[in-house]
């Protein structure tokens, strides 16, 4: 399996980079732009803690080499790089995902799936231990099945229809839990002391990174670690920690000496004066345990000290998060599946004015919709876990797949699932009455969307910007003008040694002719959709660099345009990932479905009201999925008809 890890040492200091005296791009726009010594400081170290990431992969795979920013700015897109990977899994690994799912099956069958705390029950996380569940993403070496993650991925959307819950589980151990961080930064003593019982399921895993008052601003970290002889003392709280209770492994993120450090940490079998749980309610993740750590003089051995071999702390929490951002919308393609099944026997058993809502448009158009929905999951799904093994970082595209995956299931829940059902939606016992904060969370999870966004744009401009725009800024701060004026003598004299390379790049973009991209045989609806997708990539270098000209070192204040602006580039990159995953697909149903996502993301990037034809395929295709035309769902019951009238 491809790990992507550093080199890694036995440490026992943390390492101090080379560039730590360096002022990273956001931070030196934050200071020429006026702001606080403090924000400066605090964006910077995200900064910093971003290029350490950067840093782990080889050149040819970093944030600026990856599909997604050549796709913008290298005046042609990489199209054989947006092809998902076809790779069926081993035998082995699909005799592990076989055996997995039959236990949840046969637990959700017998109404043992959950314990009296309406959680995952211990047998069940048992016995998917024993069948090799836990250790899909943990080396043969330690015990696991060393899934590439293009097999794991697209397996957590099977997982999803027959358990979303347990799916997600698998996420949180295997990605963004102590596995991730252990496989990639830990030294041989520490693998072979936590990789062996994490892949068997002995103990399973959580990530404890959020506090009461640092979420999104990691920076406002407060938990701290100090060394005394052997140990680490920790003192702080932790919040919204999924997958806690007694005697889990978790990889907690600590202050030591200042600078963030990820401390793996046993924890006891039972909470004690030195760690306790903070207990609350939460409407979503209901089925498994979330609290919050309180740690009071808690000891962790010093030899659980993770070290990476450049940067700290967040440089591990950043690495395993483009795994549980591709999973989130993995599972969010499972889970919309479950909807469809339910909604085909409610729109063929409801009649209204004596005909079954089955044969109205509006709910064949949702169907159709929601199919498409699906199809966009499983192309980004399969697309970025791809890349990820092939060593790229995924970065912008992991980002992409999250935020996609997560509004599409929001989407699919409140516009399309529970508007079929009607007011059933909200009975006990209903999937959407009983789960619609699950559905709407991922909105939430692994960064709310539009921060999300704007880390996407940030990504997409941080080279852009570093090569010409910081130049400038520099100059004209080191000559004390505010308001830039090229026909000013004055300023274009200031200017003129920084000025020439922005403009050489100016003039031949306006100048080139943007090339038509070369796809491979597809069939002509979705050709268009590709073609559509890559020409407004190639003109949009343009548009964003005259946003960062106009707004300049103000453009971080600029929040709604930087949103607004990603969002644009975010649909297209879907639209353009969607048509060619498609493309290769046998199903017609699958490219029809495709077809109406690309048709519905274009109708919102052009503001064209939709077309007749955009109707009739979409209720076309509705009623092929009435009658059983959506073959993935097939088998699918996930709920009955309740209330069912005479």
């Amino acid at each position: 399996m491809t790990t992507n890890a550093p080199d890694t040492q036995d440490h026992t200091t943390l390492p101090d980079s080379a560039d730590d005296n360096k002022l990273s791009f956001a931070e030196t726009a934050l200071q020429l732009g006026g702001k606080s010594e403090e924000e400066a400081r605090r964006t910077g170290a995200i900064d910093k803690a971003d290029d350490n990431v950067e840093s782990l992969f080889k050149p040819q795979y970093q944030t600026v080499n990856s599909p997604a920013h050549r796709a913008v700015w290298d005046g042609t897109v990489p199209v054989d790089e947006f092809l998902a990977t076809d790779d069926q899994p081993s035998e082995e690994l699909q005799l592990v995902m076989r055996q997995s799912i039959e236990v949840v099956t046969r637990h959700r069958t017998a109404g043992t799936l959950l314990n009296e705390d309406q959680k995952i029950s211990e047998p069940v996380l048992s016995e998917l231990g024993g069948v090799g569940f836990w250790g899909l993403l943990v080396d043969k070496q330690y015990g696991g099945s060393g899934a590439p993650f293009r097999n794991f991925a697209p397996f957590l959307t099977r997982m999803a229809m027959a358990d979303p819950t347990v799916a997600g589980l698998a996420s949180v151990h295997g990605c963004i839990g102590a596995v991730d961080p252990v496989r990639t930064f830990g030294n041989d003593e520490q693998k072979q002391r936590f990789l062996p019982k994490l892949a068997s399921g002995e103990t399973l895993s959580a990530f404890a990174l959020t506090e009461p008052s640092a979420g999104s601003d990691l920076t406002a970290l407060c938990t701290r670690a100090v060394r005394d002889g052997d140990s680490y003392i920790v003192n702080g709280e932790k919040l919204f920690i999924t997958n806690v209770v007694p005697g889990r492994t978790i990889g907690l993120v600590c202050l030591i000496d200042d600078a963030p450090a990820v401390l793996v940490c046993d924890l006891p079998a039972a909470e004690n004066d030195h760690f306790q749980f903070r207990k609350y309610g939460l409407w979503a993740l209901k089925h498994t345990y979330n609290r919050g750590i309180i740690f009071k003089d808690f000891r962790v051995p010093s030899e659980n000290l993770l070290l990476p071999t450049r940067g700290n702390g967040l440089t591990i929490a950043y690495h395993g998060l483009n795994l549980g951002r591709i999973s989130l919308c993995a599972n969010a393609a499972g889970t919309m599946r479950l909807m469809m099944a339910s909604m085909i026997p409610w729109a063929r058993f409801r009649v209204t004015y004596g005909e079954p809502i089955s044969q109205r448009e509006l709910v064949r158009r949702r169907l159709g919709h929601l199919a498409g929905l699906i199809v966009g999951c499983d192309a980004l799904v399969a697309w970025c876990s791809g890349l990820i093994d092939m060593g790229y970082r995924g970065e912008m595209e992991s980002i992409v797949a999250k935020i996609f995956g997560s509004e599409a299931q929001k989407e699919a829940a409140i516009e399309l699932f529970m508007k079929t059902h009607g007011g059933r939606s909200f009975l006990h016992g209903h999937l959407l009455g009983d789960n619609v904060h699950e559905y709407l969370a991922p909105c939430i999870y692994e960064g709310e969307g539009e921060m999300l966004g704007m880390a996407f744009f940030k990504s997409l401009v941080k080279h852009h910007g570093t090569r010409y725009f910081e130049p400038i800024g520099k100059t004209l701060a080191a000559a004390g003008i505010k308001k830039p004026n090229p026909l000013n003598p004055v300023h274009a004299w200031a200017l003129k040694g920084t000025l020439g390379p922005y403009a050489k790049w100016y003039l031949g973009q306006r100048c080139r002719l943007s090339p038509k991209p070369s796809l491979p045989p597809m069939p002509g609806p979705l050709q268009e959709h590709a073609a559509y997708a890559a020409e407004q990539l190639n003109n949009s270098p343009l548009e964003i660099s005259g946003t960062m000209r106009k707004h300049q070192l103000k453009l971080a204040d600029r929040q709604c345009r930087m949103s607004e602006l990603s969002g644009r580039i975010q649909k297209l990159i879907v639209i353009l990932c969607t048509s060619l995953y498609a493309a290769r697909q046998s199903d017609e149903v699958v490219q029809a479905a495709a077809d109406m996502l690309c048709q519905n993301l274009t109708q919102q990037l052009t503001g064209q009201r939709p077309s007749d034809r955009y109707f009739r395929s979409a209720t076309r295709l509705g009623e092929t999925i009435v009658d059983g035309g959506f073959q993935s769902i097939a088998g699918l019951s996930p709920d009955e008809i309740l209330m069912p009238y005479e």
